[in-house]
């Protein structure tokens, strides 16, 4: 698809639901972040009255990583949206306003201080603005089609 049938597709989404998107994408990485972070630890000893210590631990890191990761992205896509239908403009500061408002509110409600806030607000605000600026995308199209298979015959060896 061309960027310009991208933009045209991701302006027929509400505001809304682009929110709701950004919040389940980041739900599904925390949880799966949580599951890598939880398999990291030791497994916590056996108590008497918790069945599956291991188990029990591992769907708490799942569900903290979850949803703090759902909120970052439903705080910095609904703030980025407000941003962009208030401004008319639609270019890298927009993200970064995003990205500073999800860092800060989320990330420094977490750490407790001010200095974690702010510096959690810059880091996110920085690299929303170093993706933007560069192309806002991630990855570079070079036109190649890849096959699972190989599309040349094989000479004959007998």
């Amino acid at each position: 698809m061309d960027t310009a049938e991208l933009r045209q597709m991701e302006d027929e989404e509400t505001p809304m639901m682009k929110t709701i998107k950004g919040a389940t994408t980041g739900l599904v990485a925390g949880t799966i972040w949580g599951t890598i972070v939880a398999t990291w630890h030791d497994v916590p000893r056996v108590e008497r009255r918790v069945a599956l210590p291991g188990l029990v631990r591992t769907l708490k890191m799942m569900g903290n990583y979850g949803v703090t990761f759902a909120a970052i992205g439903g705080v910095y896509i609904g703030v980025e949206q407000v941003v962009q239908n208030y401004r008319m403009k639609r270019d890298f500061v927009n993200g970064a306003v995003g990205g500073f408002v999800a860092g800060a509110s989320i990330l420094g409600y977490k750490g407790k201080s001010i200095s974690t806030a702010i510096s959690a607000g810059a880091a996110l605000a920085a690299t929303s603005s170093f993706i933007d600026l560069g192309g806002q995308t991630t990855r570079v199209d070079t036109g190649k089609e890849y096959y699972p298979y190989t599309t040349k015959k094989r000479p004959n060896v007998n």
